[in-house]
């Protein structure tokens, strides 16, 4: 096997089209059109279904003379058995285009679905990374929520309830084609929900721009790797998305109608989305999968919980790059030393987590401790994020993270300021 070497060179991808602002879904049956398809398949759930908001995009397809067959069996966290249900319902459509309209789940089963569509077999044959073996049907993704960046990034994650994990497929060819980012259509998004997204936004922000260094990561010569680690590009995304997330998220959760609000973390999603799915997420990706596998949690819910821990485990080499989010995020650093600035960040993304409603703990969730030990284990085993955490943790670490995770007391009362 080749020595792995560090690198002096890294890529950036995002994708092929987006469309964004207040409207936008006005515009989606030209945009469509222009992919040179006929027939769409959209991936949607009883959820929104039953707000019209199906349907709406439904119509503006169809007044662009496309012909479209709903599949609304998707879900939170989609399983396989919703794997299975949307690919039966490809396969009797035959679609030559697949959108993915809703969260984070809905867009990634939509791309499960076009891979099968295209390649066959089952969706499990494509698990992990570059398993796709070439392009797959034309992908759109339409975000109803402002959070997991799903419409721009190369990733799709199904829960195993089996194993009582989640498991994610990632490809360049799972870029969509298409993303058309309305924030209008986030209007009708819960209180809850959109804290949950919110905060998922943040957390890929953070984790790209913590990640391993892009000239760190020690990878075989020509090997492809699912993502680069940090580099310049990533920050200026991930910046502009925690600014955002500090200035938009609380009033979005706060003031649902606020469209300046909303518009502000439908950038902050898609921005976020770009960041991580080029430069990477890491330790907190890795300790939700079992968590949340096992509690079914929301994935944006599991990850703010366990958020401000691993950024504390973090600190001591990621120490400067803390100390600017503390900035990004609006806290008063003057003054402060770089580790006490750091300190402010960990201190100011626990406090914003608990004013949105995010869990505050494992027990809270309905977890027992007795189970930790084995979360850590399936955690530590997802090496591709243990190469991204920029400290490399043991099992041990990650095990210590949990119990710390497991029963903290709060740091402010819900709803205070």
């Amino acid at each position: 096997m080749p020595t792995p070497i560090a690198r002096t060179t890294w890529n950036f991808s995002t994708a092929g089209r987006l469309l964004f602002g207040c409207g936008a879904t006005g515009e989606l049956g030209p945009a469509v059109n222009r992919l040179a398809v006929s027939k769409v398949l959209i991936v949607s759930d009883p959820v929104l279904t039953r707000l019209g908001l199906t349907s709406r995009v439904a119509d503006a397809l169809k007044a662009s003379q496309l012909d479209v067959e709903v599949f609304d069996g998707s879900e939170p966290e989609p399983s396989f058995a919703a794997a299975t249900a949307g690919i039966e319902a490809s396969n009797r459509y035959q679609p030559d285009a697949i959108l993915g309209l809703g969260g984070g789940s809905n867009i990634d089963l939509a791309k499960i679905i076009a891979v099968v569509a295209t390649h066959g077999g089952s969706f499990a044959d494509y698990f992990h990374f570059d398993n796709i073996p070439g392009p797959v049907l034309p992908l759109i993704a339409v975000p109803t929520t402002a959070g997991t960046g799903s419409e721009v990034s190369h990733a799709a994650v199904l829960t195993d309830h089996v194993n009582k994990i989640k498991v994610s497929t990632l490809s360049p060819y799972l870029r969509p084609d298409l993303a058309v980012v309305d924030p209008e259509l986030t209007l009708t998004c819960p209180p809850q929900v959109t804290a949950d997204s919110g905060i998922d936004a943040l957390t890929h922000a953070i984790e790209a721009c913590l990640a391993t260094r892009s000239t760190d990561l020690a990878i075989p010569p020509g090997e492809l790797f699912a993502y680069e680690g940090q580099h310049p590009i990533g920050d200026i995304f991930a910046e502009r998305a925690i600014r955002l997330v500090g200035e938009h998220l609380v009033r979005a959760v706060e003031a649902p109608d606020d469209i300046t609000a909303r518009t502000g973390m439908a950038l902050a999603a898609t921005l976020a989305g770009i960041a991580f799915s080029n430069c990477g997420v890491a330790l907190v990706h890795a300790m939700e999968y079992p968590l949340g596998g096992d509690l079914h949690c929301t994935h944006g819910g599991g990850n703010g919980l366990l958020l401000p821990y691993v950024m504390r485990f973090n600190q001591p080499v990621r120490t400067a790059e803390l100390a600017r989010i503390a900035q990004w995020l609006g806290e008063d650093v003057g003054g402060l030393s770089p580790d006490e600035a750091a300190t402010r960040a960990c201190d100011c993304v626990a406090r914003l987590r608990e004013r949105v409603g995010i869990p505050l703990s494992i027990l809270e969730l309905g977890g027992r401790e007795s189970e930790l030990p084995e979360y850590a284990r399936k955690a530590f085993g997802i090496k591709r994020l243990m190469q991204l955490t920029p400290r490399e943790p043991t099992e041990a670490d990650i095990l210590a993270i949990y119990q710390q995770a497991f029963a903290p007391a709060p740091t402010v009362s819900r709803g205070s300021e």
